[in-house]
């Protein structure tokens, strides 16, 4: 009896005589070629490629991601403003809030990430927390409108708002963590559903999934556009409560919109808690200590097309830290007592370990780029408000400067994906221009020259201070290189954080490799908060009011900038070396991949593909009965 794992072998069946029976068993997800004996005289288990999924349906993950972008940058990219001019907190702690809440948004992405590969799956996940936004968004508007902003029109930074109770500010603050929360939790789960809709088996699906990803971030930043443009206006002028609405009803718009795609997405299987199986490994190798490691052809590995972790792709073995192969090393006991997963792993299950392992100096050393990032929501903003922000007669919001750095966002990632990457592909030999690492260093290094570039512009505004006010004759505009340089850092830094972390994660953690990003993100807001902290307290002292004062024309905001430009240069040495020394991990493609479903109640569609294929085996009323059956189950 013969074996394959691909319909390769369909044309040589059908030169086989007529009387060979063929029957499609689902419950082995296998076709079984019988004789008239009844006996099997080949098994084909057949790569099962979706019809449902693909550009059509990642459009809606797209618009959802745009919308709910725009609903959470509704709340945070003017809430440093709103700290200050409604709650009348220093620019010193009012940042450093801002700071704490935007890490909690990002470090709540892992909690979404575990959610999604362990137990709900990445569609469930993305509604739940869609919900709990929307929740949020709700929450904060009743409350901005019914307790916070009295009088009407106040926080516009000349009309002063009247002290607020204790008990509406503890009800802000939970609103804006369950914006925190459901925004977080759907931002890397949103990203590698949509990554779902394409098929990793197919080249055409691979270079689609990293197209995607380039685009997910356009999408991000359009919807971000919105807000830190219109939205923004209105905030800065007291229209609080208006802005909060808006991004209320583009979180219902977001949902959906997102709902209406359901039919044709193509959903994956939890594959269950990450957490135990590389425990597992661990304690394996622990318990294995004084055993010679076995050679790489010797470790234990399932047989065929299965998979230690249900609907996973295989990891071909490496020589990175090699002390756990000892987990996946063939014992006497391991062959007489029945498997134990805490005494004797898979190469696989093994990899997936390393993997996290490796991961992890990469991702260290991009948490100083999202100490660079975070300046953009606090210090950025705060430096524009005491400026000279009036164009003609219209005044222009702070907080909207970061429309510089969405534009310059939308118009790189046009040059990128439709310039550079041909140019450097056809230089290099990669199709994908540079490589991910390498879009990273670029990243880290663009966003190095942009603290150079406020610190510059904080010099020179600390020249045009007016005297005995909190601001300068210096134009707002002289903020343009900061953003625009921000935004082209994103393009490398972030799209390829993305594509990277993702496409490493091995299939059981993908959501968790997503969400490594923002995590970074989330660990670099409270660095950020601990670094001020930090340069507060030694240079506070005495009648010294330190680098960042409540009246920044008598601190000295450009040597804070230079700091983190230093600290900058020298993580680009120390990320440089971790990128040189590692090497990607190898998948083995399989064609079980029984996790890919096309319908969210669990039931798996056949492919058209796969129908006429099977079809062209069978004899005339045998194709009747196979036609009627698939019918009926329809």
């Amino acid at each position: 009896m013969a074996a394959t794992n691909t319909l390769s072998h369909i044309p040589e069946i059908v030169e086989k005589e007529r009387e060979d029976i063929v029957v499609h068993n689902e419950a082995e997800n296998r076709i079984e070629i019988c004789n008239n004996d009844n006996n099997i005289v080949e098994i084909i288990t057949p790569s099962i490629k979706k019809k449902k999924g693909g550009w059509k349906w990642a459009y809606f993950v797209l618009a959802n991601q745009a919308l709910a972008t725009l609903s959470f940058f509704g709340v945070g990219v003017n809430l440093v403003l709103f700290l200050t001019r409604v709650l009348k907190q220093d620019n010193a702690v009012a940042a450093n809030n801002v700071c704490i809440w935007t890490g909690t948004v990002y470090l709540f992405s892992v909690v979404g990430a575990f959610l999604s590969d362990a137990y709900w799956g990445r569609f469930l996940t993305c509604t739940v927390f869609q919900l709990i936004l929307l929740l949020g968004l709700t929450l904060l508007s009743v409350t901005s409108w019914l307790f916070l902003l009295t009088p009407k029109g106040c926080g516009d930074g000349k009309l002063e708002c009247h002290e607020t109770s204790f008990l509406s500010q503890i009800i802000f603050y939970v609103s804006i963590y369950m914006v925190a929360l459901g925004y977080g939790g759907h931002q890397p789960t949103c990203a590698t559903f949509g990554a779902d809709q394409f098929d990793d088996s197919d080249p055409k699906g691979e270079g689609s999934k990293a197209a995607f990803f380039c685009y997910f971030y356009f999408a991000l930043n359009c919807g971000s556009l919105f807000s830190n443009t219109v939205l923004v206006y209105y905030e800065d002028n007291g229209s609080w409560t208006f802005g909060f609405w808006v991004s209320t009803a583009a979180a219902v718009l977001g949902v959906v919109l997102f709902l209406a795609g359901t039919p044709g997405y193509r959903f994956v299987k939890a594959r269950g808690n990450p957490l135990p199986r590389v425990a597992q490994v661990f304690v394996a190798a622990y318990r294995k200590r004084r055993v010679a490691i076995a050679a790489p052809n010797e470790l234990y590995e399932v047989e065929c097309s299965e998979s230690a972790i249900k609907g996973t792709r295989k990891i071909e073995h490496s020589n990175y830290f090699r002390f756990l192969d000892k987990a996946a090393t063939i014992t006497q006991q391991d062959v007489h007592d029945p498997r134990n997963p805490w005494h004797i792993c898979t190469i696989t299950q093994v990899e997936e370990a390393k993997c996290v392992l490796k991961l992890t100096p990469l991702w260290l050393t991009t948490i100083i780029y999202s100490v660079i990032f975070t300046q953009m929501a606090s210090l950025f903003v705060e430096q524009g408000d005491v400026m000279d922000t009036r164009i003609g007669n219209f005044h222009f919001p702070a907080a909207s400067m970061s429309v510089f750095d969405i534009s310059s966002v939308l118009v790189c990632t046009c040059i990128y994906r439709h310039i550079l990457v041909p140019v450097i592909g056809r230089i290099s030999g990669n199709p994908k221009g540079l490589t991910e690492l390498q879009r990273m260093g670029v990243g880290l290094i663009i966003g190095m020259l942009a603290m150079v570039a406020a610190g510059v512009t904080e010099i020179e505004r600390l020249k045009r201070v007016v005297p005995h006010e909190k601001s300068s004759s210096m134009s707002v505009l002289w903020q343009i290189p900061q953003y625009v340089l921000m935004g082209a850092s994103e393009v490398f830094m972030y799209v390829g954080q993305l594509e990277f972390f993702n496409g490493q994660a091995p299939d059981g953690i993908k959501s968790f490799g997503s969400s490594l990003c923002m995590a970074s993100m989330s660990v670099g807001n409270y660095v950020s908060s601990l670094l001020v902290n930090m340069v507060m307290l030694i240079t506070a002292r005495g009648a010294n009011p330190g680098w960042i004062p409540l009246d920044l024309n008598a601190g000295h905001v450009d040597r804070w900038y230079f700091l983190i430009m230093v600290l900058t240069g020298v993580d680009v040495v120390i990320y440089v070396l971790f990128a040189r020394w590692y090497k990607p991990s190898t998948f083995i493609e399989t064609s079980h991949k029984l996790e890919v479903e096309t319908r969210f109640d669990g039931v798996v569609e056949q492919d058209e593909d796969e129908d006429e294929a099977i079809k062209k085996v069978l004899p005339p009323f045998q194709k009747v009965l196979y036609a009627l059956e698939n019918v009926s189950k329809v």
